[in-house]
């Protein structure tokens, strides 16, 4: 689970609650809005600086692994 980890945290201290990237005020919420809507991740990063392409990288790789888990 990504939660509290490296990539993503969550304390009602920061945002209320809401899940961000670790060390950032930036909702993982952000990230998954950016390319729904046809953004590149680059366009993501120029906008919201504090975030690392790692880290973006790492949660859409743990993403996809989990969702793959889910239906095999």
């Amino acid at each position: 689970m990504l939660k509290n980890s490296l990539i993503i945290s969550a304390s009602p201290d920061i945002m209320g609650g809401t899940p961000v990237f670790t060390g950032t005020r930036v909702p993982v919420q952000t990230l998954l809005d950016y390319l729904k809507a046809g953004e590149s991740i680059d366009d993501f990063l120029d906008g919201f600086p504090t975030v690392t392409r790692e880290q973006v990288i790492t949660l859409l790789e743990e993403a996809g692994k989990q969702l793959v888990g889910m239906v095999a």
